[in-house]
């Protein structure tokens, strides 16, 4: 049987800290992340360093040569912006001829129940006021004015 002696007070203490102390996998995991850590803050101190130190470098050549590149660049900018712009009304053009195409061959693309229904109420507007089908009788859009 084991010996239940009462421990002194610095065994007692030993004993606490080894319950508590990390376990090897735990340990290491903690080790990993420490090392992570730190390679990853050096690479963000170097690379914040070598972008200062190229902005010192290159400012006086970008100053000098700045009568060049801004109008390069707002040339560049407006050719961008044309281009996108043509690119997108060719889209919208091709979207409403395809639409157009599958409306007029009876295709019934979303939205041509919204037409018709339009289309119908014109007509009644035209027959019912008579300006459209030649027939002389008008009525007066507001009655008694």
């Amino acid at each position: 049987m084991a010996d239940r002696r009462p421990l002194s007070a610095a065994a007692a203490v030993l004993r606490r800290i080894q319950e508590h102390a990390p376990h090897s996998p735990q340990l290491l995991g903690f080790l990993t992340l420490f090392i992570s850590a730190a390679v990853l803050v050096f690479l963000t101190g170097l690379t914040i360093t070598a972008a200062a130190v190229a902005l010192i470098l290159i400012t006086p050549f970008i100053l000098l040569t700045s009568p060049i590149w801004v109008p390069v660049g707002f040339l560049l900018f407006v050719a961008t912006a044309v281009v996108l712009s043509l690119g997108g009304l060719a889209l919208a053009a091709a979207a409403g001829l395809s639409w157009g195409f599958r409306y007029f061959k009876g295709m019934q693309p979303p939205g041509s129940e919204r037409l018709e229904y339009a289309r119908s109420r014109i007509y009644d507007t035209a027959r019912e006021y008579g300006g459209y089908f030649g027939q002389s009788k008008v009525k007066d859009a507001a009655p008694g004015a």
